[in-house]
């Protein structure tokens, strides 16, 4: 495994992880409780990860990058036990101890050296401390159904939802993955996604499972295109795994030579749709390397279809399917009384079998909406996506049936967005729409408002409060102001409408132009 220039071998890290898990069972953590995993991706992160499911316990990635309120509001859902931090993260740390609640309920473990630090943070052990623990792994009874990993992903509430993925549906997925793939002990795979994001888990376990070599790319580049191309060089590295937003930059600033990365093998995504222009750009230039789109929601265990690329496409009108079921999966498409469709109908796409997660933690009502029993037996995922069935027997996928978006592989609801707009007391009323962009985004956020009299309605002031409790890419990057929003013959707010006008402000030659006499801003 290796990050900025560290190396750890899988030696290290057997004994590393070992120490943590002896560590975090002597200090009172129990089967089946949560280690919060406070901490950016690095080596100390990794053994994090690894040490939390040898002490029977389940892990949390909370994103260093949101704000506190956020992540407060996910730790009082999952309650964890214990949180293991860094001295990155000390600042947010202590912010989200601010909570008496928070402060009286979770221990925190530093996998630093030890170091002073803020009064009020009880701090359980240091990374220093690990040494005097026991190297081999302490005696578990962890069985495959158990919760191994609890992500979680924006709520239309405004309430983070907590996917239960379990040790059973992770190894399903590795296994079919690394047959399929034909991973081995001599590739060098990228890590790029953040922790917190379910990708991370098929670069980091099925490199792990092959004995293959991590490579770790620090978030400082993660969005800069040439150093990812540098690093792919650099690296040497045979596995490439990221959203498509990553691939569109980096096509965009033309940093792919023609021939080049000559270890590289295959690259894959998932998250969201790959633009055909872009993967025609990708596949030019690397003639050698297989091209592969993975699909599948959070809920469903990092993917559930694959469709490996045979050519390179002949237009950038070309349709690139999310193919066909991953081993031991099913996609259905249904109607709306729940039947079948044919080739070529559209319906709502569902999935069903291993890689289906339990639910929503301690969500039975949202688990009950979203995972359904099927006509024939079993519980199925209603994925919210629109899909048809070709002639070919291959899945497209038409886009979502639900204010769900996929913007920089990052899914968001964009109620969240709204129930924080509304939260500032600022606006008579709101909506959040997205529009489609050819840009890296993928989706642009757009936020349609009313002020509230007398209220500092300006866009910086809305940006600025919004900014304190969503991460940065939940932040609407335009605006537009009303009198009132319109409404459809319903009388309820006709987004189809405001999508159209921020589709036209964004068009317009002057982008900074008033629309029909509504302010627009643009940033």
């Amino acid at each position: 495994m290796a990050f900025n220039r560290q190396e750890m071998t899988y030696g290290e890290l057997e004994e590393s992880s070992n120490r943590l898990a002896q560590m975090l069972k002597a200090v009172g953590c129990q089967r089946g409780d949560r280690v919060g995993l406070l901490m950016s991706k690095s080596i100390p992160a990794i053994v994090g990860m690894i040490g939390i499911l040898k002490a029977e316990c389940i892990y949390v990635p909370l994103d260093s990058s949101s704000p506190a309120p956020r992540l407060a509001r996910i730790v009082q859902v999952c309650e964890p036990k214990y949180i293991l931090a860094e001295g990155a993260t000390r600042s947010l740390l202590s912010t989200l101890l601010s909570d008496n609640q928070i402060r009286s309920s979770v221990r925190i473990g530093f996998l630093e050296p030890r170091q002073p630090v803020d009064a009020g943070i009880d701090i359980a052990f240091f990374w220093d401390d690990l040494s005097s623990m026991p190297a081999l792994a302490p005696a578990f009874e962890s069985k495959p159904e158990d919760a191994a990993h609890i992500l979680f992903t924006s709520g239309s509430t405004g309430v983070p939802k907590g996917v239960i993925i379990t040790h059973s549906n992770v190894m399903h997925f590795l296994k079919w993955a690394t047959r399929y793939f034909g991973t081995a002990a001599s590739d060098r795979i990228s890590c790029h996604p953040p922790l917190n994001f379910d990708l991370s888990t098929f670069d980091i376990y099925g490199t792990f499972i092959a004995g293959a070599e991590l490579h770790l790319i620090a978030p400082k580049i993660s969005l800069v295109p040439h150093k990812l191309a540098e690093f792919i060089r650099e690296s040497q590295l045979t596995q490439w795994f990221s959203v498509p937003s990553v691939l569109k930059y980096m096509a965009q600033f033309d940093v792919v030579q023609f021939n080049d990365f000559p270890s590289l093998k295959r690259l894959l995504w998932s998250g969201e749709a790959l633009p055909t222009p872009t993967l025609i750009y990708w596949m030019k230039r690397l003639p050698s390397v297989t091209f592969t789109n993975l699909y599948g929601p959070t809920e469903t265990t990092i993917a559930s279809s694959y469709y490996t690329v045979p050519h390179c496409p002949e237009n950038e009108a070309s349709r690139i399917p999310i193919g066909k079921a991953c081993e031991g999966e099913e996609l259905i498409v249904l109607d709306e009384s729940m039947q079948p469709v044919g080739i070529g109908e559209v319906g709502d796409l569902y999935i069903r079998g291993v890689g289906l997660s339990p639910g929503y933690w301690r969500n039975p009502e949202k688990t009950a909406s979203a995972f359904l029993i099927h006509a024939e037996g079993g519980r199925m995922y209603k994925t919210g996506d629109l899909a048809k069935t070709g002639e070919d027997g291959l899945i497209d996928l038409l886009g979502r049936t639900d204010s769900q978006i996929k913007s920089r592989g990052h899914r968001i609801e964009l109620g969240e967005i709204e129930t924080a707009l509304h939260a500032l007391g600022l606006l008579r009323e709101c909506a959040v729409v997205a529009v489609p962009t050819d840009g890296f985004e993928g989706m642009i956020i757009c936020s349609a408002y009313v002020p509230a009299i007398g209220a500092d309605a300006s866009t910086w002031n809305l940006r600025e409060r919004l900014s304190e409790v969503l991460p940065p890419y939940m932040v609407p990057s335009r605006w537009m102001a009303f009198d009132a929003l319109p409404l459809n013959i319903n009388g309820k707010i006709d987004r189809p409408r405001l999508r159209e006008q921020f589709s036209a402000a964004m068009s317009a030659p002057d982008r900074t132009e008033a629309l029909r006499g509504h302010a627009v801003f643009l940033s």
